[in-house]
């Protein structure tokens, strides 16, 4: 048994994880998240799907991603190349999927392409079948009513629901935090006035703006991301708000006044960690609910631009082409799979940060 004394260095290595010091509590909430299997499963799954979409170019992509012509290595999946580099005659880029180009480059080189030779906006051209065409082994999830292909509009139709949620989501939390902590904190004519401000701001009916700014512009990521960001970030004011409210009288609270401690160093190193634990708690439900409302507003024709990736706008073509099941299946599996992942991890979070929660 070693009974050694440990180093400084041995109890920071101890207190340390990826390189942040870790303190009993976090490191309890961190066990009991991964005692959730159910919530612990599906925080790796959602991970390794969301890190398969960021690279969604190299996966789904009508061109290839390296081509060795003529001794040289050209990579056309992230890098434009004119139809002349490959002794073509324009000047404009290759379409490598023009049999001619295919011919040329076959003469003297080879390519290699991703496992889904189609972008989320590549027509196929070559159907057997009027669109939208059903599952075959050139698209494995079939067609739309366009000719793109349905699993690569999955795969990016995936990737921007989930960021469009998380940088709705962190930012509203930030605001919503900022906003809860100086009502609950100041209270007094402050609170009143910033709740009756919330109460009316809230009675906005969102849905007819997003109609009126349609009509007036087509709407953009960043568009409906500023839009719905005026009205997400109340769902965190009330319960920063309230641990405020609770917590500004607390002795320890106090005590930090009497020693002369600002009102900025009070409220963000001293009161806000206890606030922070219902935050954190709330903001995988949010982030579901931030893809809901982006699947919607594209499945009412409200969302993004025409021709953008969509799971919202591939449920309406499902709904608009009945003698094409699998649009409608394809397009609710997606959605029904990723937010039920996120609610499994929002309570395997919630549990995590509930004291009274007991793993056996």
């Amino acid at each position: 048994m070693d009974i050694r004394p440990h180093t400084a260095e041995e109890t920071l290595r101890t207190k340390r994880f990826l390189g942040l010091y870790i303190t009993p509590i976090t490191r309890r909430r961190i066990e009991n998240f991964k005692r959730n299997r159910r919530g612990f499963i599906s925080f790796w799954i959602f991970s390794v799907f969301f890190v398969i979409t960021l690279f969604a170019e190299i996966i789904a992509n009508d061109k290839p991603l390296m081509v060795h012509f003529d001794g040289d290595f050209h990579f056309p999946a992230f890098i434009a190349y004119p139809e002349t580099t490959f002794g073509g005659e324009f000047q404009t880029e290759a379409d490598y999927r023009d049999e001619f180009v295919t011919e040329l480059i076959a003469e003297k080189g080879w390519m290699i392409w991703p496992p889904i030779r189609f972008s989320f906006d590549t027509v196929n051209y070559d159907l057997p079948v009027p669109a939208p065409a059903p599952p075959s082994a050139v698209n494995w999830l079939g067609t739309d009513d366009q000719g793109r292909d349905v699993v690569a509009r999955m795969i990016y139709g995936f990737r921007i629901s989930v960021l469009f949620g998380f940088v709705l989501t962190i930012i509203s939390a930030a605001v919503g935090v900022s906003v809860g902590a100086f009502q609950g904190f100041y209270g007094g004519y402050l609170d009143l006035i910033g709740q009756r401000f919330i109460e009316i701001w809230a009675g906005m009916p969102v849905l007819y703006l997003l109609i009126i700014l349609a009509s007036i512009i087509t709407p953009n990521f960043w568009w409906l991301l500023g839009l719905l960001l005026l009205f997400s970030w109340i769902g965190f004011v009330g319960v920063v708000r309230a641990e405020f409210l609770r917590a500004r009288n607390l002795d320890f609270v106090r005590a930090a006044r009497a020693l002369g401690v600002s009102d900025f160093v009070l409220i963000y190193k001293h009161v806000l960690p206890n606030a922070m634990v219902a935050t954190i708690t709330f903001m995988p439900f949010t982030l579901a609910g931030s893809i809901t409302t982006l699947t919607g507003l594209d499945f009412l024709g409200f969302g993004l631009p025409p021709g953008a990736p969509s799971l919202g706008e591939l449920l309406n073509q499902g709904k608009a082409n009945l003698q094409a099941p699998w649009l409608g299946i394809s397009g609710f599996v997606v959605i029904a799979l990723m937010l039920s992942l996120l609610v499994f991890i929002g309570e395997a979070v919630r549990d995590a940060f509930d004291p009274r929660k007991v793993f056996r």
